[in-house]
């Protein structure tokens, strides 16, 4: 007997043809990965090491996408992530500031937030260093020359966090930089030319010259291994400890099954052996923390940077 199909019949078999195809889409295009920074660093270098398994898996170009921000730090990258579609061909490598500081500096498309974390990866070995040089040592002994003497300061842009915790322990320290200006690289570079006296970066910016510079702290918790004589920001100032980490970013409005599948090559490529090595000769602290627990450090973070505020205000 023939077997009659109704209209409707039709209708609901290519309704559920075209949902498991929809399903099965992604990633069926290039997908891009955005770095807000120029390359080199180890978030770009990281992101990288995603984006080949990223094609790997998926068998679709991928490419990373530098945007660096003119001295406006990462968030003219960010705002591009954040006006591209919510399809998961458009991910963001960000840096804390991003979630943290973004949504707070009058930016529309920044605010409200418009991401969701898929998890981070990386905390950056970030250090306060002064030419090899200099008059100073350490952290004390930048405060009573800065006491007597102008100080300029080189950072990524006044509102990021590194930079902001750098004012509050000047401030504790009690004493303040001559000046200060912006930069989209910190580097051998920057101290050698003159420009700056003093900067804060990523250790890897400087590892080619490190024999040749002074680091005077690094900001985070814990001492970064390849420059153990030089205390944590949180060891001079216990309020002004915070992680410098670096995480995968999408629009909130991209599907859970996609957000699933970047996640689960990322989670892959930084627990690879290739990657846990470079965290080794970098002195970074390479992971994965999942969504959940990078929400809750990002409302962690922005009460630390409400009382650096407070602390600069006063």
């Amino acid at each position: 007997m023939k077997k009659i199909t109704t209209p409707l019949t039709a209708v609901a078999l290519a309704m559920t043809a075209f949902a498991g195809a929809a399903q099965a889409e992604y990633p069926e295009k290039p997908v891009e990965f955005v770095v807000p920074w120029p390359p080199g660093d180890l978030e770009d270098v990281l992101t990288r090491m995603i984006a080949e398994d990223f094609q790997v898996e998926y068998g679709v170009p991928t490419a990373v996408v530098n945007k660096p921000g003119g001295g406006g730090g990462p968030f003219p990258g960010a705002v591009e992530v954040a006006n591209a579609p919510g399809d998961g061909y458009t991910i963001g490598s960000f840096i804390i500031a991003i979630p943290v500081v973004g949504p707070q500096i009058g930016i529309p498309a920044l605010n409200p937030d418009p991401f969701v974390p898929l998890g981070n990866f990386l905390t950056y070995p970030f250090v306060i260093a002064a030419g090899g040089n200099a008059p100073y040592d350490d952290i004390n002994g930048l405060a009573e020359y800065a006491k007597e003497n102008d100080v300029v300061l080189g950072h990524f842009g006044a509102p990021l966090v590194p930079t902001q915790v750098t004012f509050g322990l000047a401030k504790e320290m009690g004493f303040s930089f001559s000046a200060d200006a912006a930069f989209d690289a910190l580097d051998c570079n920057s101290l050698a030319s003159g420009d700056v006296d003093v900067i804060n970066t990523t250790l890897q910016q400087i590892l080619p010259c490190l024999d040749d510079v002074k680091v005077l702290a690094s900001i985070g918790s814990e001492r970064i291994p390849l420059t153990p004589d030089a205390p944590t920001v949180a060891e001079l100032a216990p309020n002004l400890d915070v992680a410098l980490w670096n995480g995968l970013f999408v629009h909130k409005d991209t599907p859970q099954d996609v957000r699933d599948k970047i996640i689960a090559v990322a989670q892959k490529t930084v627990m690879s052996e290739r990657a846990q090595e470079l965290a080794a000769e970098t002195g970074a602290a390479v992971y994965w923390q999942p969504a959940d627990q990078v929400e809750a450090q990002i409302t962690k973070d922005i009460n630390t940077l409400a009382g650096i505020e407070t602390l600069l205000a006063n």
